[in-house]
């Protein structure tokens, strides 16, 4: 029932800021918590940083920590990450996804998931 759609991609060069939006629509009463997760060309799908609705407790992936930061606008049910620093590592395509779960514990636990946007950033 729940939508999720994110937007904010784009080329940069390394040492630049892009923030992602992740914007949650429809049936939005089961969602707990968000995630953004990232896929690179030949890597697996890994997760880069969640947050929960009620509480607003955060999560990031040690490759992010420091650079990354997630937010959210209750009100708006949309969901942030600003990214700050960016590496060439950090090229992938980004997905956002909602969880039902209120502090889901892996990817299985998002049940609906964006359609990706491209962040690629060069050197």
């Amino acid at each position: 029932q729940v939508a999720v759609l994110e937007s904010g991609g784009g080329l940069v060069q390394a040492g630049d800021s892009l923030r992602l939006s992740c914007a949650a629509s429809g049936n939005t009463f089961f969602s707990r918590a968000m995630g953004w997760f990232r896929q690179a060309p030949g890597r697996e799908r890994e997760v880069v940083a969640r947050i929960t609705w009620s509480g607003g407790s955060t999560y990031y992936a040690d490759s992010v920590k420091g650079r990354f930061t997630i937010s959210r606008d209750v009100a708006k049910h949309t969901v942030y990450l600003q990214m700050n620093s960016l590496k060439p590592e950090d090229t992938a395509v980004y997905y956002c996804a909602a969880s039902s779960v209120s502090w889901p514990r892996s990817a299985e636990a998002f049940g609906v998931w964006g359609q990706g946007t491209q962040v690629t950033v060069s050197s």
